[in-house]
């Protein structure tokens, strides 16, 4: 396990690391006081927003109030920044989207430098500063026909930001992408198994047509909090309400669309930490062994990724917590019931970027355009 050293403030840093700004580690942070409605609701539109004409009624039965008062609520959350957004979340690979997760080594002392140079890039979805040598972390898409293609993407970017080092690191396996953050019950949930262990996700093209593209581009980014959130795209397409709804589900079916459902700011909503656990397992252990850590709660995602001479680990694990120590009792149960203590903890300290991709728009076209000339 990675060592680290406290301070007097609270605040946390790899020891001997000297790589990058300490990591705050207060409980609470930038949470914003929400009541047990609020949390309760909170929980529901993550997990339980339907594919409905008046999607809001089902959120109030089980919250036990009224459709009103759920959308009240609602509009509130996102005015105080507690709810990022209410959207669809369409699956880059499943259309055919080229993607991976990418490690910059950029000098340390000015690091937003090469973080905005990163993020000017439309496919590039979520940029943080970790304490590591390889500084900076992102996750970039390219888009099925780009001319660039993600390779020269990558060493385009490299040559704008002044990296030093790119490191590559795709999934090979999927076995875990689902961002919850319990709301009601306490730490002890989240170093706790929710579920029995699923065989990794396919990861392959799923075939589509121009008028799931006109749907993606139609219901994309935030949803309308209003009773029937679906009607306008349903118009700006010319089809009915109904057919647009049948048309959703069936892009579920289809692996296309993941789901619908609120994404939150994560530290306003109390959860001030993130880590992401990178585990050095046995090559004939890794789909046992990714299984069952996808199965915790306090996991968002778990993948495997390419091992380098100076890098180890095959299996990450993101774990979210309200402090850093429920990360590391995440973590922590994790390698008790896996047996498997060899691991490094990257921790954020800087959200340089975090967005849901737009698909299917002009954007990378005109990023590749403007700075590669094609």
């Amino acid at each position: 396990m990675a060592d680290v050293a406290h301070t007097e403030d609270g605040i946390t840093e790899p020891r001997g690391s000297g790589f990058g700004p300490k990591l705050r580690s207060r409980k609470d942070g930038a949470a914003v006081p929400l009541d047990d409605l609020d949390k309760r609701l909170l929980n529901l539109m993550q997990g339980s927003f339907p594919i409905a004409a008046r999607p809001y009624q089902h959120v109030a039965a089980g919250a036990g109030i009224s459709e009103e008062e759920v959308l009240g609520r609602v509009r509130r959350l996102l005015e105080e920044r507690i709810i990022r957004q209410v959207t669809p979340i369409y699956d880059t690979r499943a259309l055919g989207y080229s993607s991976m997760l990418v490690a910059a080594k950029v000098d340390p002392e000015n690091p937003w430098r090469a973080a905005n140079v990163i993020n000017e890039h439309p496919g590039v979805s979520h940029n943080y500063l970790r304490n590591h040598e390889f500084n900076i972390w992102f996750t970039i898409a390219t888009e099925p026909d780009s001319k660039l293609g993600l390779e020269r993407t990558l060493v385009r970017l490299g040559e704008l930001a002044g990296a030093e080092s790119i490191r590559q690191l795709p999934t090979l396996k999927l076995f875990k992408i689902r961002m919850d953050l319990e709301m009601e019950k306490g730490s002890e949930t989240l170093a706790n198994k929710v579920s029995e262990a699923v065989e990794p996700a396919e990861t392959e093209p799923q075939p589509y047509d121009e008028f799931d593209r006109a749907v993606i581009r139609a219901t994309q980014g935030d949803l309308p909090v209003i009773p029937e959130p679906y009607a306008p795209a349903a118009s700006e397409l010319g089809i009915s309400q109904e057919r647009l709804l049948a048309h959703l589900e069936g892009m579920v079916q289809r692996r296309l669309l993941r789901r619908v459902a609120a994404i939150l700011f994560h530290r306003r909503a109390g959860y001030s930490a993130n880590g992401m656990g990178v585990w050095k397992v046995p090559e004939d252990r890794v789909l046992e062994l990714g299984m069952q850590m996808s199965q915790f709660r306090g996991i968002s995602h778990c993948y495997q990724r390419p091992t380098y001479p100076d890098w180890p680990y095959s299996v990450f694990t993101m774990a979210h917590g309200r402090s850093k120590e429920e990360c590391d009792a995440i973590l922590d149960s994790i390698a008790a019931q896996t047996g498997i203590s060899e691991r490094a903890t990257l921790y954020s300290s800087t959200e340089f970027k975090k967005i849901r991709l737009l698909y299917f728009t002009d954007e990378h076209r005109n990023w590749e355009r403007t700075h590669a000339d094609v």
